[in-house]
């Protein structure tokens, strides 16, 4: 259990962590642990809006936190959903040119186009949390985020006979419930009102999964990282609107 926490972070997160060998057992174990993950980024994002909203107007602070986010991941969920958008954009709906520009490492201008405007979409709503100083949804939209991604992993099949996310796919339903248990202990200790955001983005990221996988015959890990961001947004807007 502990070697599939260290792969978690070791992965997910560019905190200073054990960098010895992972197995690949581990990665499949570590899937039950990306909520935790999704905690510890949730700290560092709120203890550093905590310490610095008297400085910073709720515009500038909340461009900080996702620079500050990007940083801590290694924009690792940002490349997968640029070069999702590519696919979308350039595949002109065929599974082997979708997977071939997925693959390819350069960002296309559908790639660009579209991370630039979850940037924007994201600084939109992490301002208006900030505005009504809500440092609860600041802590929780990372970890239910990582959480709305297991799914995909452990219930869709992998759409390559190789990759860098296949790994992933030693995890099972006990690796499900090890992460829905930490995602409700969350919500529960932090507020039911975030209910609606973590049914939400958990509905809205399988639905694209669902879509993606039919297109696809499977997933891949950019679309992992790619669902992560989408939750991440979801649960943003809909704390506010709830």
């Amino acid at each position: 259990m502990l070697r599939g926490v260290v792969a978690a972070f070791s992965f997910m997160t560019r905190v200073p962590v054990w960098r010895g060998p992972v197995l690949e057992a581990d990665l499949g174990r570590s899937v039950g642990f990306f909520p935790l993950v999704g905690l510890v980024l949730g700290l560092a994002l709120t203890g550093f809006a905590f310490a610095s909203h008297a400085v910073f107007s709720p515009l500038l602070l909340a461009v900080l936190l996702v620079a500050l986010l990007a940083a801590l991941t290694g924009g690792l969920h940002l490349d997968g959903m640029a070069d999702l958008f590519d696919a979308l954009g350039g595949g002109r709906g065929d599974r082997v040119r979708m997977l071939a520009i997925m693959r390819d490492s350069r960002i296309g201008s559908h790639g660009a186009a579209g991370l630039t405007l979850l940037l924007v979409a994201k600084v939109a709503a992490l301002t208006r949390v900030l505005e009504t100083h809500d440092l609860v949804v600041v802590l929780a939209f990372p970890a239910i985020a990582r959480w709305a991604v297991t799914p995909l992993v452990v219930l869709f099949p992998y759409a390559r006979p190789e990759g860098l996310g296949r790994a992933f796919h030693g995890a099972g339903r006990r690796e499900l419930a090890i992460a829905a248990a930490i995602a409700a202990a969350a919500v529960a200790a932090l507020g039911t009102r975030l209910l609606l955001p973590t049914l939400g983005a958990g509905l809205l990221v399988m639905a694209m999964g669902w879509w993606l996988s039919r297109r696809l015959g499977g997933l891949t890990g950019d679309i992992y990282g790619a669902g992560i961001e989408m939750a991440e947004l979801i649960v943003l807007v809909l704390a506010e609107v709830n």
